[in-house]
């Protein structure tokens, strides 16, 4: 296995300071518009619920700001080696469309039973997409294992670029709304919350972040009961970017002091609030991006203004019609 290089390296993230989250913003601005907050008139008594539309970025997803963030964030002499970053999907698709429009070559280790919207969307961008199993890409993830190559590897959750990019969504989310109490997001790897967290915490202290899992795979909410890091048993689910059998132990002592609480729940509760986005808002969001609004709907400890991040709308179209059909799709 190669040592030595960059793209080999072990990531140690950190919580991202506010000016390296505003420069990011300002990289990101020349490709990529704000997308907005919404508020969500539930007519709720004790809350008050807004959507961070992440589905309406240029790939439908959130991957995209800290796709371009670690890109921007390297020199381009290092980019022309080409780039490659091991994803379930979003994080895949939002690497390609950032290494299209930055003119260098781009990989994707991506398991089969990946959604094949993400696929094509990969495919479609110039990206190589390259399968491995599930086991694989888990280990790419937590840098036990890293590929044969010597292109830059990006890792999608420990980057400090990722991250950074990342916190753009929470900096955008107190400006939009200074009263924010709660900022709900699904946790995946863990960039995503670590990112908006530290944004959200740096501008509003008093703000809560709940991890939003699904219950099938819900690795925050054992490891907040155990008080550390600890291998859980999954079940199959048709939500692929959230959940996994532990947690990325690089991130998690960072992560850990951001998070308030985790909450896990059903496919019922899940393809509720994907069902409930579209009748109320005509919002298309995949199961791990509706889990947010399904947390804040099940939880009675979150009230007050409420900020739900749907982080992506990337679903192939035959589960999608069978959640609309009301039926849960298949694994």
């Amino acid at each position: 296995m190669k040592t030595g290089t960059e793209s080999l390296a072990v990531a140690s993230p950190r919580r991202p300071r506010l000016d390296e989250i505003e420069t990011a913003r300002t990289r990101l601005a020349a490709y990529m518009p704000r997308t907005p907050l919404v508020h969500l008139d539930l007519g709720l008594p004790d809350r008050r619920i807004f959507l961070k539309l992440e589905t309406l970025s240029p790939i439908g997803a959130f991957k995209l700001r800290p796709a371009l963030s670690a890109l921007l964030s390297r020199d381009i002499a290092t980019l022309r080696r080409g780039v490659a970053t091991a994803s379930s999907g979003n994080m895949a698709y939002g690497m390609a469309w950032a290494a299209n429009r930055l003119g260098v070559p781009m990989a994707a280790y991506m398991y089969s039973g990946a959604p094949q919207t993400k696929i094509d969307g990969v495919r479609k961008l110039g990206g190589d997409v390259r399968f491995i199993s599930m086991e694989t890409w888990w280990r790419y993830i937590v840098d036990a294992e890293r590929p044969e190559r010597d292109e830059l590897l990006i890792n999608p959750v420990t980057d400090q670029g990722v991250l950074t990019g990342n916190g753009t969504i929470g900096l955008e989310i107190v400006e939009d709304l200074p009263e924010v109490d709660v900022v709900v997001t699904p946790f995946g790897g863990g960039g995503l919350t670590t990112g908006v967290a530290s944004a959200v915490k740096a501008l509003r202290p008093r703000a809560r972040i709940i991890a939003a899992e699904d219950e099938n795979a819900a690795p925050v909410t054992a490891a907040l009961v155990a008080g550390r890091i600890v291998e859980i048993a999954t079940r199959p689910s048709f939500v692929k970017s959230i959940g996994g059998p532990s947690l990325v132990p690089q991130l998690w002592p960072v992560a850990s002091q951001l998070i308030d609480s985790a909450v896990a729940v059903s496919l019922d509760q899940i393809t509720d609030a994907m069902r409930l986005l579209f009748s109320k808002a005509k919002l298309v969001a995949e199961g791990a991006g509706a889990a947010s609004l399904a947390v804040a709907l099940a939880s009675d400890q979150i009230k007050g203004n409420v900020v739900c991040v749907i982080s992506g709308g990337n679903i192939d179209a035959a589960a999608y019609s069978q959640v609309l059909a009301g039926a849960i799709p298949d694994p």
